[in-house]
């Protein structure tokens, strides 16, 4: 193999692909980054079993070349080193040629490198998908989709199948559902080149969507995605993502959210995050995160907080609209304002069915979230 490459275009695509490289696997070859030269361009390959991405670079893009290929061939280069010295090399253009034993020397400007390659042959093939059941979505809604409904995944690999996101189609609407139990956040939107296409059960990690979003463009370039029986593909533009579906049957979330409600508030986004934001540096001393909201005769809502050590804070802030029973409940503050950084709202509407039955959180602009969180139950 033998290859002259412009650096920022072999950088884009390492820079893809190094985030499927886990700096905790036995397997030494998935430590490396494979490379696979042809007529037609160059191809990156990483894996960790769980998630494998691909990069193609092509030969030219327009009128500009990027790639001049003398002599196909493959190699695997370890990627901690290779994606750290790519970067730093001096000259915008990169030769690399294999040599005896897969030795790989680089050389960009006076730099001169030389790395001890791997057999590419030991690399594992990627999984083959039929295409048969694919969707697009704009790349700036999948993100925002992610966004919206990640942070409520569990981190405690007891429950393997909760630290992941649901995804469903029906009826061409694609609904991400996540859950902790203590914590729900729902997202949907509807799709326009659905039509006959459904899945349920497609559990996806919580820590691949945060890896695919950021190779995701935040333009609404088409992200297309196909789903098989235990892998999902995404493809990005010249990038393909593959994720591993996690076992196991995802819990009927729909029973614990209400369908009517006893209090209903309507409270301005920016001041109840400001304002909740307060009272969570008290609470956080405590290593409770306890905040307690209540309804005052005035028809104001009070928040408060307190600490044993360093005091109490509480505020009153006033809602646009207040319906029903007067309330007092007690909340996990990060969990509230975990929901309050994703709502792009500017009204948030919270409903409640009694004190110790859930919080729901509905934006007000917006019919395609919704986020439940339980309460605490507290002595005072």
């Amino acid at each position: 193999m033998k290859i002259s490459i412009m650096k920022s275009y072999l950088n884009e695509s390492i820079q893809h692909v190094s985030k499927a490289i886990s700096s905790r696997t036995t397997i030494p070859i998935l430590s490396g980054i494979k490379f696979d030269v042809n007529h037609q361009g160059v191809t990156l390959t990483a894996s960790d079993t769980d998630i494998s991405i691909q990069s193609f670079i092509p030969l030219e893009d327009g009128d500009k070349s990027v790639v001049q290929v003398d002599q196909p061939g493959s190699v695997v280069l370890p990627a901690k080193f290779f994606v750290e010295i790519i970067k730093k090399l001096p000259s915008q253009e990169v030769q690399m040629e294999v040599k005896d034993n897969f030795n790989t020397f680089i050389s960009a400007g006076a730099t001169e490198i030389q790395l001890v390659g791997l057999d590419p042959e030991e690399f594992p093939v990627l999984p083959s998908i039929e295409e048969n059941q694919t969707v697009s979505i704009p790349g700036d809604l999948l993100k925002n989709m992610i966004k919206q409904t990640v942070f409520s995944i569990s981190t405690h690999e007891t429950t393997p199948i909760l630290t992941g996101v649901l995804w469903s189609l029906v009826d061409n609407e694609l609904k991400f559902v996540a859950t902790d139990r203590h914590r729900l956040a729902t997202r949907s939107a509807m799709l326009d080149n659905a039509e006959g296409i459904r899945f349920n059960n497609v559990v996806i990690s919580g820590k691949t969507l945060n890896e695919l979003s950021k190779i995701v463009p935040d333009q609404n370039t088409l992200v297309d995605i196909v789903v098989a029986d235990n892998q999902v593909l995404f493809k990005i533009d010249r990038v393909l993502f593959y994720s591993r579906i996690l076992d196991g049957t995802y819990p009927d979330t729909s029973r614990i959210i209400p369908t009517s409600y006893k209090t209903e508030l309507v409270l301005d986004t920016k001041k109840l995050s400001e304002s909740i934001d307060r009272a969570y540096l008290l609470s956080r001393e405590e290593k409770t995160n306890i905040v307690r909201m209540q309804t005052m005769d005035s028809g104001t809502i009070e928040i408060s907080s307190s600490s044993s050590e360093l005091g109490k804070v509480r505020e009153e802030i006033e809602p646009a609209d207040f319906s029903g029973d007067p309330l007092k409940i007690s909340f996990n503050s990060k969990y509230m304002l975990d929901v309050l950084k994703v709502v792009e709202s500017e009204q948030l509407m919270i409903a409640f069915t009694g004190v110790m039955s859930p919080i729901i959180l509905k934006p007000l602009d917006d019919s395609h979230s919704l986020y439940v969180i339980l309460p605490y139950r507290t002595t005072n």
